[in-house]
């Protein structure tokens, strides 16, 4: 997007590392006003760069600490919309991701402990046309939002 210069990616990388930074601390980061930031980051907004902000949780501390990725196959004739309405009944399903290839779906679960992981397997194996599963257990995780890995 010609529109966003390297300036902007640094105000973004900096919400990313905290979306409460305040527009005067990254000023003073950047070397620009707090009113230049502003309207810098008042434009990603405008744009729809920057769609929100939102709050990393430690699910763990709300005794909801094991993760898992389930891998769900469907016969070839099933529309997507059925794939996430399927997934999207469950309430511990965190994210859906349609893909192509083998599988069809990858689904992000959080849960309480490995029986919980398993009733949401058995859940997900009984609805729609599921004609297979895969769950990989999430030992740890690193993303750019974050400077040290996290452990599950």
């Amino acid at each position: 997007m010609s529109d966003v210069d390297e300036i902007d990616h640094r105000l973004l990388r900096l919400l990313r590392e905290d979306g409460r930074r305040t527009f005067s601390e990254m000023a003073e980061r950047i070397g620009l006003s707090v009113a230049a930031v502003k309207r810098r980051v008042d434009r990603l907004r405008e744009l729809g760069v920057i769609t929100g902000f939102t709050v990393q949780i430690d699910y763990a501390k709300l005794g909801w600490g094991i993760e898992a990725f389930t891998e769900l196959s469907y016969p070839g004739t099933t529309p997507v919309a059925e794939i996430v309405r399927t997934a999207a009944t469950v309430p511990e399903v965190q994210e859906v991701f349609t893909i192509a290839g083998d599988p069809d779906a990858l689904i992000h679960v959080r849960v309480r402990d490995l029986g919980h992981l398993q009733q949401v397997v058995d859940r997900l194996r009984r609805a729609g046309d599921v004609t297979g599963t895969k769950t990989l257990l999430v030992l740890g995780s690193w993303t750019r939002d974050t400077l040290t890995p996290r452990t599950s």
